[in-house]
């Protein structure tokens, strides 16, 4: 059975950090590289991080030395923490593999205001 179930999004002011967490089953998950995508009101869909299943990390510029990647594959879990969240980080945050299944979970929102 193919599954993404994120969690941990939330409210915090700029500059807090949030951990969000991304459960998965299936193979093509268990295989690939994963990654967090996130989508802003009225933007496409973007990746934001993307981890290999041997733990080599990339990012999207915009959050360089701000968002950390991990995975455990014992857990089939990758996790992402932001740090110094800004306004624009507000989003609805998916993971899924990459390059990117046609498989998406709900998301969780990730709201930065104060």
């Amino acid at each position: 059975q193919v599954q993404l179930v994120e969690s941990g999004g939330g409210l915090v002011q700029p500059g807090g950090s949030l951990r969000l967490s991304c459960a998965y089953s299936g193979s093509i998950f268990s295989i690939n590289a994963m990654a967090w995508y996130r989508q802003a009101p009225g933007k496409q869909r973007e990746l934001v991080a993307a981890i290999t299943r041997g733990g080599s990390a990339n990012y999207v510029d915009s959050v360089k030395g701000r968002f950390t990647i991990s995975r455990d594959n014992a857990k089939n879990t990758v996790y992402l923490v932001m740090n110094s969240l800004k306004p624009e980080d507000t989003a609805v945050y998916y993971c899924n593999a990459a390059p990117r299944s046609d498989y998406w979970g709900q998301g969780t929102q990730v709201t930065v205001s104060s």
